[in-house]
């Protein structure tokens, strides 16, 4: 049987998650949750550090969300020494303006943002993660999203990650020695189906879900 992988995606954490089914493994991308920070963030680097996590090596099935997508086409080229089977990239955002990068590189460049409250910390992660009216303040993927020193609150991201830049998913493709899926929701605002059908000729598209299809409905997406 093969060993599942799911990357969670910009902003998010491993616990993102919770609701999966066992065993899996779900760690947390470099700058995000308890994962060290890098000097700076390239899909490339962001795939060698998460490697560097895995339990294994052979017969691995990745599911990654969004950015977690990306790094896991990046694990399927063979350059990380894992032998990836399948892919499954939900909700890649595969289009990029000047604009986008413009404003992801801004966001990047921003010092920590402290909070006097959790609360208010809280509320801020989830409107980076996209969990908004999907996860409670006091779940455990916002607690382990928050930083506490002094009595005042940080996301636990760094915001350097905002700066990783656009894939080049047709070269990512290409190089997978993987089985790709591209997935979405249908309601997902980050993508479209003629945009992957473009990229790729296996794309599912899952009817109702948004952006996080993962956390709207964990077992339909489910690759086991």
């Amino acid at each position: 049987m093969s060993s599942l992988v799911l990357l969670h995606g910009l902003g998010a954490n491993g616990r993102v998650w919770d609701a999966w089914p066992q065993p899996r493994f779900a760690p947390d991308l470099p700058g995000h949750g308890s994962a060290a920070a890098l000097p700076a963030y390239t899909f490339a680097s962001m795939a060698a550090a998460i490697a560097e996590t895995l339990p294994v090596r052979r017969d691995v099935v990745i599911v990654g969300h969004s950015l977690g997508g990306v790094i896991a086409l990046e694990l399927a080229s063979g350059r990380y020494g894992i032998e990836v089977n399948r892919v499954v990239a939900l909700s890649v955002k595969v289009t990029w303006s000047q604009d986008d990068l413009g404003r992801a590189a801004a966001l990047a460049r921003k010092p920590i943002a402290w909070f006097d409250t959790r609360e208010d910390a809280a509320a801020r992660f989830l409107k980076v993660s996209g969990l908004q009216g999907l996860a409670d303040p006091c779940d455990p993927v916002v607690e382990h999203g928050l930083a506490e020193a002094d009595g005042r609150w940080r996301l636990a991201m760094d915001p350097g990650t905002f700066g990783v830049g656009a894939p080049d998913m047709p070269d990512l493709i290409a190089e997978s020695k993987a089985e790709v899926v591209l997935a979405r929701g249908e309601r997902d605002p980050m993508n479209t189906d003629d945009e992957l059908r473009t990229l790729h000729d296996q794309v599912v598209t899952y009817p109702g879900l948004g952006h996080n299809a993962h956390v709207e409905d964990p077992g339909l997406l489910s690759t086991r």
